[in-house]
């Protein structure tokens, strides 16, 4: 029983239904202690706060990778377009020289970042919290690029996704 007094909610349902909301995929990256770049595949990252201009990004406590993200000051978020599935199933795939053959640069904090992303942000770290089986990455936006006239790569139950077409935001949501 939860705490509620309710059933426990079953991890596979939970992914399910979350699963109904489309994300957008990205790339997060720090550099190691020793100067090596680490990276995973996200699609949990969302703007916070406009001032200061804030970012989060939820990193599984199990990456290996997570003590070089728990250290980093500075990390990168690369949001990636409908043509780079490729470099998001390399950035998810465990084990694998995820930088082979990954056009990237150094982001001027030295965070990695890839090339060709449709929106790139520079992060200072500013807080690190607790969400159960994940950390909470926040970041203050030091720098940003974006080109917003490029299509996204989306992730939907479970899968890749593209945009069908683009289509203009309700008033209601421009500038929300």
């Amino acid at each position: 029983m939860s705490e509620a007094g309710e059933d426990p909610i079953d991890p596979r349902a939970f992914r399910r239904a979350a699963g109904c909301f489309a994300t957008g995929v990205s790339i997060v990256a720090a550099k190691d202690e020793l100067g090596r770049r680490v990276g995973v595949t996200a699609n949990s990252f969302v703007s916070v706060s406009l001032d200061p201009p804030l970012i989060s990004v939820a990193l599984a406590r199990s990456l290996s990778s997570m003590p070089a993200f728990e250290r980093a000051s500075h990390f990168g978020i690369s949001v990636l377009g409908e043509e780079q599935a490729d470099c998001a199933m390399r950035f998810a795939s465990r084990g694998a020289d995820k930088w082979a053959g990954t056009p990237s640069a150094a982001g001027v904090c030295g965070a990695p970042l890839i090339r060709d992303a449709i929106a790139t942000f520079e992060c200072a770290r500013y807080a690190m919290h607790d969400g159960g089986d994940h950390h909470i990455l926040i970041g203050r936006v030091l720098k940003l690029t974006s080109a917003p006239s490029r299509r996204p790569l989306l992730f939907h139950a479970g899968a890749f996704a593209t945009l069908s077409a683009p289509s203009q935001a309700p008033a209601a949501l421009v500038g929300a």
